[in-house]
This record gives C-alpha cells, sequence and structure tokens, in this order.
C-alpha cells in the first residue's frame, strides 16, 4: 500500500489525514478487517476502575483506584450506613453493590447501590434474607448473589439472588454444600462460586446462573482456611492470601473444568480479608489485615503481584467492585 505525503495531507489506502486549523479531517473510507472485542469475559471484570467499599472500623467509605495507570486509591463516596464484614461486593454494568455486614451496632440485611457514573452516596435498595456477615458475593450479567455467611441463627449455606434491573430484596435459590461464613465469592459467565470459609473447608462450590439450584462440590483449595481474597479474570478464579497459615499465596482454578487449585504466585505483601477487583488484563487485592497497600497481578502469565499504590484509607473486611 502506497503512502503519499503532500504538506500537511497524508494518504494511503482509500483515504487522506490532513491539519486544518481546529484538528485533523479526514476524508475517502476507512474498511476494517478485524475488531478487538472489549467486553469483559466476567461480570465481575472492570475495563477502567476498581472500588473497595466499607470496611473495618467499621467505615462508610467508598474508595476508588484506576486501571489504566498504576496509582493511590481515592475516597469518592459514603456508605448508607458504617460497615464491615461485607465481603458481598457485586458489579452491574452501571452500579456497585454491597450486601450486608457488620452495622454500627449491629448486623444489617442492607443492600446498597451506587451508580459509577455518579458515584456519591450509595441508597439502601432492597435487604437480604436475615442480618448476615461475610457471605460470598458473585455476579452475573443480571442478578448480585450472596451466599453463604453467618445469621442471628448461626453459619448458613444459603444461595440468595436480587435482579440489576429493579430495585428488591433477595430470594432464596439455592443451598450451598455446607453451612459457612468468612467465604469468598467468585463468578464466570454461567455459574457463581463460593471458596473456603468458616468453619475451615477447602470446598470449591459452584452453582449455576441460568437455573435456580444448589451447589455442587466442584474441586478444593490447597488448604481448608477462610478469609480469602476473590477474583475473577473471566477463565479463571483466584483466591489469594488468607486468614491463617500462608497468607502470602495466590491460587487459581480453571472455570472450563471441574478441578482443584493450584499455587501460581506469591502477594507483595502476606494479608487476609482484603477486599478483590479484576480489569481485563489484572487481579487486584485492595488493602486487607495490616496493610493499606493495592497489589496487583497479570493473568497472562502466573507471576507473583507487586504493590502499586495504596489505599486512600487502610482497612480490612470490605468488598469489592469494578467498573
Amino acid at each position: 500500500m502506497a503512502i503519499c505525503i503532500d504538506g500537511n495531507v497524508v494518504c494511503f489506502g482509500g483515504g487522506c489525514f490532513s491539519q486544518t486549523p481546529t484538528g485533523i479531517a479526514f476524508s475517502g473510507e476507512a474498511v476494517a478487517d478485524s475488531f478487538v472485542d472489549c467486553t469483559p469475559l466476567s461480570p465481575e471484570q472492570g475495563i477502567t476502575s476498581g472500588y473497595q467499599l466499607a470496611g473495618s472500623g467499621p467505615i462508610d467509605n467508598i474508595q476508588k483506584f484506576p486501571f489504566a495507570s498504576d496509582g493511590n486509591a481515592s475516597d469518592v463516596g459514603e456508605m448508607t450506613l458504617a460497615r464491615t464484614n461485607t465481603s458481598s461486593g457485586h458489579s452491574s454494568s452501571t452500579h456497585g453493590y454491597v450486601a450486608g455486614g457488620n452495622g454500627a451496632p449491629a448486623e444489617c440485611s442492607r443492600i446498597d447501590k451506587f451508580a459509577f457514573a455518579a458515584e456519591g452516596t450509595t441508597a439502601d435498595v432492597g435487604e437480604l434474607l436475615a442480618d448476615t456477615y461475610s457471605p460470598a458475593g458473585q455476579s452475573s450479567s443480571t442478578h448480585g448473589y450472596a451466599a453463604n455467611g453467618y445469621t442471628p441463627l448461626g453459619f448458613d449455606n444459603t444461595i440468595q439472588k436480587w435482579p440489576f434491573s429493579s430495585d428488591a430484596n433477595a430470594t432464596d435459590v439455592g443451598e450451598t454444600t455446607c453451612p459457612r461464613n468468612n467465604t469468598t465469592g467468585t463468578s464466570s459467565e454461567v455459574s457463581g462460586y463460593s471458596l473456603g470459609g468458616n468453619p475451615d473447608t477447602n470446598v470449591i462450590d459452584k452453582f449455576p446462573f441460568a437455573s435456580d439450584s444448589n451447589a455442587t462440590d466442584v474441586g478444593e483449595l490447597l488448604s481448608s482456611n477462610y478469609g480469602f481474597t476473590g477474583v475473577s479474570s473471566g477463565v479463571s478464579g483466584y483466591a489469594a492470601g488468607g486468614a491463617f497459615g500462608d497468607k502470602s499465596t495466590i491460587q487459581k482454578f480453571p472455570f472450563a473444568s471441574d478441578s482443584n487449585s493450584t499455587d501460581v504466585g506469591e502477594l507483595d505483601t502476606a494479608m487476609s480479608h482484603a477486599s478483590g477487583s479484576a480489569s481485563l488484563t489484572s487481579g487486584y487485592v485492595a488493602g486487607g489485615s495490616a496493610t493499606n497497600k493495592l497489589q496487583k497481578w497479570p493473568f497472562a502469565s502466573d507471576s507473583p503481584a507487586a504493590c502499586v499504590g495504596s489505599m486512600a484509607i487502610g482497612t480490612c473486611r470490605g468488598a469489592g467492585a469494578q467498573v
């Protein structure tokens, strides 16, 4: 293909670019023979930003950090209620959600929502079935899910679901294989996963989004533990850190087949109970026990995480979201 340059005009193929007093003008015809699909593979992948919602204290802050460049988080809003043990974070295409938690002073059943475009203060848009803390959060393209948790009746194995299209209470749509709390959630395009938990277990539970049904045990984590940070890449689920033992391991399991997790890297700083977020290319761990670091690792290779920034407020037991 010939390229012709004449003064401030560059022509190639079927079109020309020329400089004008206000910018660049194009004339001719441009034909694309391929496109890059930037649509996330998983409901729990974002393109521009990650969020941490609430956390130990308890606090009511919404913190945000960029995916395009490594940098610190900033405080961009507030929850309707200060709370911790809110591991149930969710993302639709337009809003972030957090469900349940320990409020001030008691547990809560509240489902909060905020618009990514506006940020600011969240709104109370629904209720879980009961006051619940430390459930696992999952997201399909149409619904938020909260699995397991601790309620006034003790450890719970309920899978709850609510729609993103309207503000509504959660409904009971199934059960995981065993009652527990401090579980960690991940999501593929078609299934939700609930990982580990207290009482100590290494189970990887999976349930379908297409139908309301019980979860099945489809694999095992490296050890029985809780307080992991869950991250979803679109093709794999990740569980990073943990409450005891080796708190620095990043483990991964495939969504395409039911199998056990494997050790694929180490965190920059060992921690537990951090919030997790995911871009199209990387997993993020925000804060956690004894650290305010923002850590990141690539999905393309099994590699250690690096510290890429700091949270505006150091906290743990918050919920993660992304857009």
